[in-house]
């Protein structure tokens, strides 16, 4: 795959940035690139634009993709440079494993439970999961995909499980925003909805599958993804044939 040289268009200069904030501006602005592919996988980033384009120091920006080296999204290389990490197929068996566990957990309480109200706030957000999908509006279906299940987290009041799947995120999400194709799309709406069928008739393990069908019908997606595009992969290969 050739990768074209970054044009850093979505970095904006604040009115002022403090020396403090500085890191954490440009490692928030980075991050959000690198996680919605405006920075694929394999791009060289250039420092010294960045400090030239926001009018910084090196030292905030080296410090910022420090951040993202401990996050594993950018991998520094040695008289080489900074590069945007590429995915691995390890770090996302993980992460949906993880997801797994939690989530079918998390609707098994719920439906035994349900929590009044709830079940109109996630069909508002299914539907306007739609109009996004109809609107060709990726970025808006992406971030309503994740409030979906959030609010699922959120009903449940347990901050703490919130904080290991958010921990976890970050370098699954830019695979996820790979797979938002209209079959995806279409197929991840539909799953939504089974899980709330299930739900809101109190079906706890006719949700908790419905949950697993959805997570394993993902991860089944990035695994054929991986095959398909093993050059945006670190470990394609060996960990895709340790599964056949």
């Amino acid at each position: 795959m050739n990768i074209k040289a970054p044009t850093y268009d979505f970095l904006e200069k604040p009115a002022s940035l403090s020396r403090g904030s500085a890191t954490s501006f440009v490692a928030s602005a980075l991050r959000r690139a690198i996680v919605t592919l405006e920075l694929p996988p394999g791009t060289l980033i250039e420092k010294s634009e960045i400090c030239d384009r926001l009018g910084l120091s090196r030292f905030p920006v080296s410090e910022a993709l420090g951040r993202l080296q401990i996050e594993g999204l950018v991998d520094i290389l040695p008289q080489r440079g900074t590069m945007v990490s590429r995915l691995r197929v390890a770090d996302i068996r993980e992460y949906m494993l993880i997801r797994t566990a939690l989530e079918c957990e998390a609707v098994h309480r719920l439906a035994a439970d349900y929590p009044p109200g709830l079940g109109k706030e996630l069909r508002a957000v299914v539907a306007k999961q739609k109009e996004a999908a109809a609107a060709g509006d990726q970025s808006e279906y992406h971030d309503l995909d994740l409030e979906f299940h959030e609010l699922l987290f959120a009903a449940l009041r347990f901050g703490r499980i919130k904080s290991i799947i958010d921990n976890a995120r970050a370098n699954v999400e830019r695979a996820r925003h790979l797979l938002n194709t209209p079959r995806r799309v279409q197929l991840t709406i539909e799953e939504h909805e089974h899980i709330l069928d299930a739900l809101e008739t109190g079906d706890a393990e006719g949700a908790a599958g419905a949950m697993r069908t959805h997570i394993g019908n993902v991860l089944g997606d990035l695994f054929e993804m991986a095959k398909s595009q093993p050059d945006l992969f670190v470990d394609g290969d060996e960990e895709l044939s340790a599964l056949d």
